[in-house]
């Protein structure tokens, strides 16, 4: 059974690989002459042996190999490493390796458990440890730890993606290799596309990709809550993961480009520059801290290239209509002058009175040019800020799911009482039926609730305004509605 003493240590175990990162250069600070006063030991990327003769009170090697030859005062703990038993070797605590397998020689001794997670034991016949024997793995789990652990501490630590000494990573680099090839051969104008986005804009590249980084978590998380949308959450991730590999053989293409000018049309040209591309980044990639810098940063590049891409392809196919102009309200017509025949005395004895030229109508706000998709988006967020602050100001409520109960609330009541909200009034919007009459409150309630699904779907609803020619959202279509925008100094 395991007891209650072997969990509590492959506990420790797992907590000091989240730790060993702040402990790096103390345990370089180390040396095998502390090792022979009893003090405890710790190497973390690195191999420790203690050698015969040798005493200490508790070692922990991580991402390394330890080897016992001498007296362990307590415990060994090795994660994602191997630990070799000699014969002199003596444990007076337990033994746990996690991630790696334990070599036990003849007359080796552990008093305590011995706990392998992840691989094997290969003991002398007859080695029982005093405690409990624990084995949680298989001989091929344990080798792929084996072949694992040199990454991590040549590659992980080092901060770089590729160790050249590994011939499983040529192998890894070689199916990417294969990979970006197939994807720039069948894919060849959104990749082509993001060479050029990449080229004419690298700044706002880079920043539309960070921001697709960081946007992709919080609508994937309130898709979730929707619960209507955690059937598009996969079709989102692999959206991102698509652009993600296109932006990235984009970048190769530049760089390859870069290097060796070419004709974009030629697809010889263009695959020679994505192999060329290719190459430079796996030399800048075994270098240590560059490496995983690189990597990070063409990931953004590629992510941002590739959405730009995607948004320029889709404006092409769909073009916006020409705003309408509002009508001017054409100058009053001056009625001739009407001579009038002579009249006849008063007989009140009162004067005659004139009549007044009725006012101009005033235009119509449907007529008036349909609002962007930025500012409606500007306008939105804008509001959605006001409620936060106001939430917490307030304190209205405790839930934080209550906050989508007071953004509908906020929108209906402004939408009924005013035509827009603060964030439109700030942003120039208003909102109109599209038989040119104000809003009811039944109206905005149909428009508030619609747009709850129009939100739900991955804010496909919304996003309809870039393809609609009345740039109408799905919750505007249903409700009847339209978005406009009017000149700064209009009334409410």
């Amino acid at each position: 059974m395991i007891t209650i003493r072997s969990c509590r240590r492959a506990f420790v175990s797992s907590w000091l690989i989240l730790v060993a990162g702040a402990g790096v250069a103390a345990a370089q600070s180390i040396d095998d002459h502390w090792d022979h006063w009893g003090r405890h030991v710790l190497r973390v990327g690195q191999d420790f042996n203690l050698k015969d003769g040798g005493m200490v009170e508790e070692v922990v090697v991580i991402a390394g190999n330890a080897t016992i030859e001498g007296v362990v005062d307590h415990d060994v703990i090795v994660v994602l490493g191997k630990a070799q038993l000699a014969k002199t070797a003596r444990i007076e605590g337990s033994l746990v390796v996690a991630g790696g397998s334990a070599f036990v020689e003849p007359e080796a001794m552990v008093h305590g458990d011995l706990v392998v997670v992840g691989g094997v034991v290969e003991a002398a016949p007859g080695f029982t440890p005093g405690g409990q024997h624990i084995v949680i793995g298989t001989q091929a789990l344990g080798g792929t730890f084996d072949a694992f652990v040199p990454w991590i501490t040549r590659g992980l630590l080092w901060g770089r993606p590729i160790v050249p000494q590994l011939r499983w990573v040529w192998v890894i680099v070689g199916i990417v290799f294969i990979m970006y090839l197939a994807v720039g051969l069948l894919l060849g104008g959104p990749v082509r596309d993001s060479t050029e986005k990449l080229a004419d804009k690298p700044m706002t590249t880079f920043v539309v990709g960070l921001l697709v980084l960081l946007l992709a978590g919080p609508v994937c998380l309130l898709l979730t809550v929707s619960v209507i949308g955690i059937a598009v959450v996969p079709f989102v991730i692999c959206a991102l993961f698509v652009g993600w590999i296109v932006g990235k053989v984009g970048v190769m293409r530049w760089i390859g480009g870069s290097i060796l000018p070419q004709d974009p049309e030629s697809t010889g040209q263009s695959l020679r520059s994505f192999t060329i591309g290719f190459g430079a980044l796996c030399l800048v990639y075994m270098v240590p801290v560059v490496g995983f810098v690189a990597w990070t940063l063409v990931g953004v590049f590629g992510l941002g290239a590739a959405t730009l891409a995607f948004i320029t392809a889709y404006r092409q196919e769909n073009p916006v209509p020409a705003p309408r102009q509002p009508p001017s309200v054409p100058p009053p017509v001056v009625p001739p002058p009407v001579i009038p025949p002579t009249p006849s005395p008063p007989i009140s004895g009162e004067p005659v009175v004139g009549f007044d030229l009725p006012p101009p109508a005033a235009a119509d706000l449907a007529t008036f040019p349909r609002a962007a998709f930025r500012d409606r988006l500007a306008a939105f967020v804008l509001d959605v800020i006001l409620v936060v602050l106001a939430q917490q100001i307030l304190d209205l409520t405790r839930r934080d799911s209550a906050i989508f109960l007071l953004l509908l609330a906020y929108h209906i009541g402004f939408w009924t009482w005013k035509g827009t909200t603060v964030g439109g009034i700030i942003c120039q919007l208003r909102l109109v039926r599209t038989d040119g009459s104000p809003l009811r409150f039944a109206d905005a309630l149909v428009r508030g609730l619609a747009s709850i699904f129009s939100l739900a779907v991955l804010g496909l609803g919304g996003l309809w305004i870039l393809k609609d020619p009345e740039r109408q959202a799905w919750h505007d279509r249903i409700a009847g509605t339209y978005v406009v925008k009017v000149p700064r100094n209009w009334p409410l």
